[in-house]
């Protein structure tokens, strides 16, 4: 390896260890009380080693986020190989549940924490909003939309939008309260994984229209 390209990879790996410090300090701090210089101190290097590699908090912050909605999206974009629409949108779910379990920090910073007033007019890192290889939601949409196309909801459940955040919302309500009540001395929780799958069963269940030649029973 040459000088030059052992520089390259000694400054990427600094800058993985300032954003994974900040990650930390922002999910337990907040961001308004996170500074340059705290971040600086976590890593035990100096504020000005810092700069050098990010101008501000701001652009700390959108980096860090960039860097771990991307690696949220190509998580679930595993599950696109699944042929059935039903059983692909099951297996999304446990892929957004196993995610939030291994990368309880990072799943935080990104859906339980207030992001700067800017945050949203940001570039955002270069995701390219409504692209489903990086932008999760995008993906969700786009799965609950081809059950739809293949007939799988019954007809009163034809809004993808509503599908799609009641799908994201039952899963992020499980995950929150697992997160935040997690060390509660009133409250046994019970495994997450398996609320999931009991989750999953209801809301898809409610949603899919019966198989046909089936009937309903009154």
């Amino acid at each position: 390896m040459g000088i030059k390209e052992r520089r390259e990879r000694e400054k990427q790996a600094t800058r993985q260890l300032i954003l994974d410090a900040a990650r930390e300090l922002f999910v337990n701090e907040g961001y308004e009380a996170v500074t340059m210089r705290r971040v600086a101190e976590k890593i035990e290097y100096s504020a000005t080693a810092i700069y050098v590699h990010f101008k501000d908090k701001a652009a700390l912050i959108r980096e860090l986020c960039a860097h771990d909605f991307l690696r949220f999206a190509e998580t679930l974009n595993k599950v696109a190989r699944v042929q059935d629409p039903m059983e692909r949108l099951r297996k999304l779910g446990r892929a957004y549940i196993a995610f939030a379990q291994e990368h309880p920090t990072t799943y935080r910073l990104l859906f339980m924490q207030r992001h700067p007033p800017d945050f949203e007019d940001a570039d955002h890192g270069g995701i390219q909003q409504g692209n489903p290889e990086q932008d999760a939601y995008a993906f969700l949409h786009k799965m609950v939309k081809e059950a739809k196309d293949a007939g799988c909801f019954k007809p009163e459940h034809q809004d993808v939008d509503l599908v799609s955040q009641l799908l994201w919302g039952g899963l992020h309500g499980l995950v929150s309260l697992h997160v935040v009540m997690k060390d509660d001395n009133w409250l046994t929780l019970r495994p997450l994984g398996k609320s999931a799958e009991v989750m999953l069963d209801l809301l898809l269940g409610g949603l899919s229209r019966p198989p046909s030649g089936t009937t309903r029973a009154r």
